[in-house]
């Protein structure tokens, strides 16, 4: 599978997470902002860290901003959000979110493309950065602030294992609490149990453990 390629316009504390955040869970970000001390100081964190104005279309152009999946647009200045939002919308970007000041910088940028809006109020950037990199992120249920449960249809690469021979903890940090089969349910599981396909696992670790052990069972 190929992964995604992400960019983020505006690295103030928002911006800023979710950029580093989708590079920790191993993804290419590019981050973008005018400061150029901002991007000197994540020089080494992100894949790539440019300083240009997301105004300025010809700038978009030259870092290939059409061959990205995800922008994220992050601004804390409205005018800068609202063109770079149209500006990625005619650049054909397929997924454009935009952290919006309020419901009218909302609205706006839903007529000039956004494809979805979020308040920093209401969606953390760590919690933005998971579901976005996560095809069953609705099966993710954090249960305290870095801890949740993962639950999907058993992997292909488990199959035929059992506990011990897949050795997930020592592999991916998590720790496997349930097996579901049908209206049975293993909790918790016999270390000698065999994974089989059809069945349901659920597992307990850390948020980001449990998005990196997903994306390595894809």
């Amino acid at each position: 599978m190929e992964k995604k390629n992400f960019a983020v316009f505006g690295l103030g504390r928002f911006g800023r997470n979710v950029a580093l955040t989708l590079e920790e869970l191993g993804y290419n970000v590019l981050g973008v902002d005018k400061d150029e001390n901002i991007v000197t100081e994540l020089a080494g964190s992100l894949t790539q860290v440019v300083s240009f104005d997301v105004r300025d279309a010809h700038a978009l152009n030259e870092v290939g901003i059409s061959d990205f999946d995800v922008v994220i647009i992050a601004s804390k200045s409205l005018e800068a959000s609202l063109m770079a939002t149209m500006l990625c919308k005619e650049f054909k970007v397929r997924e454009i979110i935009v952290k919006a000041i309020d419901e009218r910088h909302a609205k706006m940028a839903k007529k000039l493309g956004a494809t979805e809006i979020i308040f920093s109020e209401r969606d953390t950037a760590r919690h933005l950065a998971r579901k976005l990199v996560s095809k069953n992120s609705s099966d993710l249920k954090e249960i305290d602030k870095d801890i949740g449960v993962l639950s999907l249809k058993m992997p292909k690469k488990l199959v035929g294992k059992n506990l011990i021979e897949a050795n997930l903890r020592g592999e991916h940090d998590v720790n496997v609490i349930a097996i579901g089969s049908g209206e049975e349910v293993l909790v918790p599981p016999p270390p000698n149990h065999v994974f089989t396909a059809g069945e349901e696992i659920f597992v307990v670790g850390k948020t980001d453990s449990l998005m990196k052990f997903e994306r390595a069972m894809n």
